[in-house]
C-alpha cells in the first residue's frame, strides 16, 4: 500500500515539459518569466520559446505620475498589452528639477534655467545631465534624433527668440544653435500647441489644429515645409507618430464640443503628399475617450512597434490601444482603465506617458541595479 501511494505522488510532480510548458507560459505575464527563467535550462529555452512564437512581447505604455507639490515624487505604471495587465514600477523618486515632460514617446526631459536632464532609455536606468542651452523657454518642444537634442520654439516673446532652435550632441556633450523655426510657427511655437514625431534621421513638428507640418534635418540644420498631413477639411485636430517606421496621424473630426469620429491614416511620399485612411476608433471608443470632458481640444498619442495608444489630457481616467496588424490591413482597438488616475491624482498629479520595447533583457537589467520592482496591480477586463 505505502509503495502504491509513493508511486502516485510521483505521477503528481511529473514535471511539465515541451508544447505544454509553452502554452501555459504565454498565459503568465512578462514580468513572471524573468523568475520562470532561473528554474531550470529547458524552462529557460520554453520561455524564450513561448515568446517567441506564441505570445511575443509588445510595447509597454509607462505612465510617470509627479506629484504637483513638494517633494514632488514620482510613480511609474506600465502597461503591458502581452499580458494585459498594469505593473507598477517600485523605483527611486525622479530627482526633481522641475515640472517632467515626455516627447515622441520615449523621451523625458526637466529642464530649469541652469540645467536640462533627459532619459531616453527603456526604463529609465539612467539619466543624463547638461547645462541649459543659451535660451531659456518654458514650453519648448525637444526631440531625440540619433545623438543630438533638439530643443526648439517655446520660449518668451520679451527678451528671448521664440523660434530659437538649439541642439545638444551626446558625443561632445555640447550646445550648437540653428536657424530659427519657421516663421508660420511663431503664433504655435510650443509643445502645448505641436505634436513632435521623430525617425533616424529627421524630427517632424506637426501644428495640431492646421496639420501643417515642418521636418528638421539635425545634421544639416535644414527645415523643409510645409506639408498639409489632414485628411480633411473636417479635421480640427491631429497628432503625429510612427508606427513600425511609417509615419502615422490620428485626427479628431467635427468639433471640440462634438467630436463625431476618430480616425488613423498613413502618410508617405517625398512631400508626404499621400495619404491612406488606415482606420477609424469605434464610436462607443470614442466615447470612452471623450470621458466628462465638455470638449476635447486633442488628444495625446504614444506610439511603438505596431501599437498606438491614446489619451484624453482633459480627462484621462482611459487609455485607447490600437494594434495595427497586417502591415495596417486590420487594426484590432480596445480599451484599458489608466491605472495611474484616480479621483485625487486628476487633480494633483502631472501626468506622462512614454512607451518602451520592455523585454527579459531589460527587466533583468532594471531588477540587477537593485532598487527597483515591479508588481501587477490591475488587470484589463
Amino acid at each position: 500500500m505505502a509503495k502504491h501511494q509513493t508511486v502516485v505522488e510521483e505521477e503528481e510532480e511529473a514535471p511539465i515539459y515541451g508544447d505544454i510548458l509553452e502554452a501555459i507560459l504565454t498565459h503568465v505575464p512578462l514580468i513572471d518569466l524573468v523568475p520562470a527563467c532561473r528554474v531550470s535550462t529547458s524552462w529557460k529555452s520554453a520561455v524564450f520559446s513561448s515568446l517567441r512564437h506564441l505570445n511575443p512581447v509588445k510595447p509597454w505604455l509607462i505612465v510617470h505620475a509627479q506629484s504637483t507639490r513638494n517633494p514632488y515624487t514620482t510613480t511609474s505604471h506600465a502597461y503591458d498589452p502581452r499580458s494585459h495587465v498594469w505593473v507598477d514600477i517600485e523605483q527611486p523618486s525622479i530627482k526633481y528639477v522641475s515640472t517632467l515632460r515626455s516627447s515622441h514617446s520615449n523621451l523625458l526631459y526637466m529642464q530649469s534655467p541652469f540645467q536640462f536632464v533627459f532619459s531616453s532609455d527603456r526604463l529609465q536606468l539612467t539619466w543624463h545631465k547638461a547645462v541649459a542651452p543659451l535660451v531659456w523657454r518654458p514650453d519648448p518642444i525637444v526631440a531625440l534624433v540619433g545623438k543630438r537634442v533638439v530643443i526648439a520654439g517655446g520660449a518668451c516673446d520679451f527678451g528671448d527668440d521664440p523660434l530659437a532652435v538649439e541642439t545638444y550632441n551626446l558625443k561632445t556633450r555640447a550646445w550648437d544653435t540653428c536657424d530659427d523655426m519657421p516663421a508660420i510657427l511663431k503664433d504655435s511655437c510650443a509643445s502645448t500647441w505641436l505634436s513632435v514625431a521623430v525617425d533616424k534621421t529627421k524630427m517632424y513638428v506637426m501644428e495640431k489644429s492646421s496639420g501643417a507640418t515642418h521636418s528638421f534635418d539635425p545634421i544639416t540644420k535644414i527645415w523643409q515645409g510645409p506639408y498639409d498631413l489632414r485628411l480633411g477639411q473636417n479635421v480640427f485636430s491631429s497628432v503625429i507618430g510612427f508606427v513600425n517606421d511609417r509615419m502615422f496621424v490620428v485626427g479628431l473630426f467635427g468639433e471640440a464640443e462634438n467630436v463625431e469620429s476618430v480616425k488613423m491614416w498613413e502618410v508617405k511620399g517625398e512631400m508626404l503628399d499621400m495619404k491612406i485612411e488606415i482606420s477609424e476608433m469605434p464610436k462607443e471608443l470614442v466615447v470612452k475617450l471623450k470621458g466628462q470632458s465638455p470638449r476635447v481640444s486633442s488628444i495625446g498619442m504614444n506610439s511603438m512597434g505596431n501599437f498606438v495608444f491614446l489619451h484624453n489630457p482633459s480627462d484621462p481616467a482611459e487609455v485607447i490601444v490600437c494594434e495595427v496588424q497586417n502591415g495596417g490591413s486590420f487594426c484590432s482597438w480596445g480599451s484599458v482603465g489608466n491605472a495611474a488616475v484616480d479621483d485625487g491624482s486628476r487633480i494633483v498629479m502631472n501626468l506622462v506617458y512614454t512607451c518602451a520595447n520592455v523585454g527579459l533583457g531589460e527587466l533583468h537589467q532594471a531588477l540587477r541595479s537593485g532598487d527597483r520592482r515591479f508588481t501587477i496591480k490591475e488587470a484589463m477586463e
